[in-house]
């Protein structure tokens, strides 16, 4: 299983959700799509939507060490 340094911020949304799917309740939390809008990075889509990209970031990684 991939390790919690293998999270990179410049992933997009779908390769988070592959490699962690446990991210996926994290994305619907904020309303973030992860199926078909899910081909951009976390901050783009966050800023898209008008999100604080680094508490998205810091939930996703919270959900990836509690794992």
């Amino acid at each position: 299983m991939p390790s919690t340094t293998d999270f990179d911020r410049n992933l997009t949304i779908n390769e988070i959700v592959a490699r962690f799917p446990e991210t996926i309740a994290v994305f619907n939390r904020f309303g973030l799509d992860s199926c078909c809008g899910g081909g951009v990075r976390v901050d783009e889509a966050a800023r898209r939507d008008g999100l604080d990209a680094a508490l998205v970031i810091a939930a996703l990684r919270d959900a990836v060490e509690r794992r």
